[in-house]
């Protein structure tokens, strides 16, 4: 199942949300592909500082992972350039698939 959902930067923190992407921690990585997350993309509309984010799931959502440690680390790690609510995760819209071409 692919899934889609947007989230907000808080402004100005563009690059610095890539560079922390970029440096992704090979044990949060590996946790999502252990739970079946895979070709997982997200995109920023620097206009606006909304993220659009699109994953395939072949079990679990990614957004089911917050009761585990390294998952509730990153968020707290991120919750500086996020919109996060209390818990530190990050307020995630979902978005249904109005379109798809295969």
């Amino acid at each position: 199942m692919k899934i889609a959902f947007k989230m907000k930067l808080k402004p100005g923190f563009g690059e610095e949300y890539t560079r922390r992407h970029n440096q992704i921690w090979p044990e949060l990585s590996a946790l999502l592909k252990e739970n079946s997350v895979s070709d997982y993309s997200i995109f920023l509309d620097e206009e606006t500082d909304t993220l659009f984010a699109v994953q395939q799931q072949n079990g679990n959502s990614s957004q089911d992972l917050g009761a585990n440690e390294i998952v509730r680390k990153w968020w707290a790690y991120m919750a500086d350039i996020m919109e996060v609510n209390a818990d530190n995760s990050p307020k995630s819209i979902p978005l249904e698939m109005v379109f798809h071409l295969d």
